[in-house]
C-alpha cells in the first residue's frame, strides 16, 4: 500500500479501480460509501500523510465528526470516480 499513497494521482486511480471492482461485485453505492469510512478511518489511525493532498484530507478528517468523515468518505469516492 506504500507505494500506492506516494503519490495522489495514484492514490486516486487505486481508489477508483477499487470502486469499480465493488460495483461489478453488485455493492451499493451506501455499502461502498461505508467501506470508504473504514478505510479513511484506518488510514487516519495507521498512515501518516505523505504528501500535502494528504496532510489537508487529515486535517478535514481530524475536525470533522462522524457525519462529516463519511461525507469526506463520498467526496473521495467521487474524486477517485472522476480521475
Amino acid at each position: 500500500m506504500s507505494t500506492v499513497l506516494s503519490n495522489f494521482e495514484t492514490w486516486k486511480h487505486f481508489l477508483a479501480d477499487r470502486i469499480e471492482q465493488a460495483k461489478k461485485m453488485g455493492m451499493s453505492e451506501d455499502t461502498i460509501s461505508k467501506l470508504a469510512f473504514e478505510v479513511g478511518s484506518f488510514l487516519d489511525e495507521k498512515v501518516d500523510p505523505r504528501n500535502d493532498e494528504e496532510r489537508v484530507l487529515k486535517q478535514l478528517w481530524d475536525v470533522g465528526d462522524e457525519a462529516d468523515k463519511k461525507t469526506i468518505a463520498r467526496l473521495m469516492m467521487k474524486v477517485a470516480e472522476q480521475s
